[in-house]
């Protein structure tokens, strides 16, 4: 996948940060990476020119005027979509929302 090095900064700067967490995979697929810990993925990061859109999974919506769009995936699992352009916006609530997926996700 063809990535900008732009995005590709923010995008090493949130696995750094991701793993802080714990042991961490990455699955690259056709258009996305998926992020996984020792279950299923915790988070999606799918790259555009001039930033990436990170997909965390939850428990429930995520209240934040961040979020972008949500979807609810399965009765008790939702997807929440964020605009990461730069590398301010990688920050302690965001986080502390991954870590909350990643336990989730274990």
């Amino acid at each position: 996948m063809e990535i900008t090095p732009e995005v590709n900064n923010l995008y090493q700067k949130l696995l750094g940060e991701l793993k802080k967490f714990g042991e961490i995979t990455v699955e690259e697929k056709k258009t996305s990476f998926h992020i996984k810990g020792s279950g299923a993925a915790f988070a999606g990061v799918h790259p555009r020119k001039a930033f990436f859109i990170l997909n965390i999974v939850a428990a429930e919506p995520i209240k934040s005027f961040r979020i972008v769009e949500q979807e609810q995936v399965s009765a008790h699992r939702f997807h929440n979509r964020i605009k990461i352009e730069k590398a301010a916006d990688i920050d302690k609530e965001l986080l502390s929302w991954l870590k909350e997926a990643y336990l989730l996700m274990v």
